[in-house]
């Protein structure tokens, strides 16, 4: 089944009481949800949701580079699919129609006081799905055209339990990638470059990126004798030998950790001699090494 999911359309095998929410939404619509008149923040228990987990920096990003819409929400009504009405669904998990109302939206159109949306959830060990009802949850999901209210989440399991700390960190992803200047997604390691220094034990490797956008990025890594190794990257067309290495947890951090190969591609050194060849693929793992691993707790994106 694809990541995103499609809302399922014939809502004639779903239990009578959903598809007359469903249609009295439709029909009747709602008020629009502000940026300025959020919902105090209560955080009711959703036992064994998923998303009650800690998710990595990297899993949020992941879901947050795609939404659309992302919504802190209430749940106010639950149905399980029958198992012919999900196709795809993985053992040990149900999927269950959802209906919440929406207390604050962190980025995208007015969603409206209701929305509506699949989501797949863990069973418990008597095959039960949580209870979710008043639970809070972050939704991040693309609207459906032409529907108010109805959600395509960007993935099964993107509807999240809600933590004050998870939604700080939410707020703070989006914010980096509304940026103009955003940090783009590392495609390539085009080239690498060691050159030596006028001293002994001195010398600079440059690492040359390629990106999704097409915006130049290099990571300059200066030897100097007596001294610790030391790194920078660049967002901008200038090399400079003053950048530093990004901050844990932002998304030039990401697009580092979560983008680069796992070691210097032989293609790419075209450093001089073999020499400055093993020194370039040092230096690379010296980065990789400041870095960190890009660590996933919800699987790769």
């Amino acid at each position: 089944m694809p990541r995103t999911q499609r809302f399922v359309r014939d809502r004639a095998s779903f239990p009578s009481w959903v598809q007359l929410l469903a249609a009295a939404a439709l029909v009747l619509g709602c008020s629009a949800a502000s940026h300025g008149q959020e919902t105090p923040l209560s955080v009711p228990k959703a036992p064994g949701l998923e998303a009650d987990r800690d998710f990595a920096y990297a899993d949020l990003v992941d879901l947050a580079l795609p939404a659309q819409a992302v919504a802190r929400a209430e749940v106010r009504k639950v149905a399980r699919l029958k198992p012919e009405e999900a196709p795809g669904l993985p053992a040990g998990r149900a999927r269950l129609y959802v209906e919440a109302k929406t207390q604050a939206l962190l980025i995208g159109e007015n969603l409206g006081e209701s929305i509506r949306f699949l989501a797949d959830v863990p069973l418990d060990a008597r095959g039960k799905p949580p209870k979710l009802r008043k639970a809070q949850v972050l939704v991040l999901a693309r609207a459906v055209p032409d529907r108010p209210g109805e959600l395509q989440l960007v993935a099964p399991d993107a509807m999240l339990a809600l933590t004050p700390a998870r939604e700080a960190t939410l707020r703070a992803i989006l914010t980096e990638t509304s940026r103009p200047d955003a940090p783009p997604a590392i495609t390539a390691l085009r080239e690498a470059l060691h050159v030596n220094g006028n001293l002994a034990g001195e010398g600079e490797t440059q690492l040359f990126l390629g990106t999704a956008t097409g915006a130049p990025v290099s990571i300059s890594v200066l030897r100097r004798p007596g001294q610790p190794t030391a790194w920078g990257v660049s967002f901008t067309e200038i090399v400079d030998s003053a950048a530093r290495p990004p901050l844990p947890a932002t998304l030039a951090w990401y697009r580092l950790a979560c983008g680069l190969p796992p070691r210097l591609p032989e293609r790419a050194n075209i450093s001089a001699t073999l020499a400055d060849r093993r020194i370039a693929a040092e230096d690379y793992a010296l980065v990789l090494a400041d870095l960190g691993p890009c660590t996933r707790k919800r699987g790769a994106p």
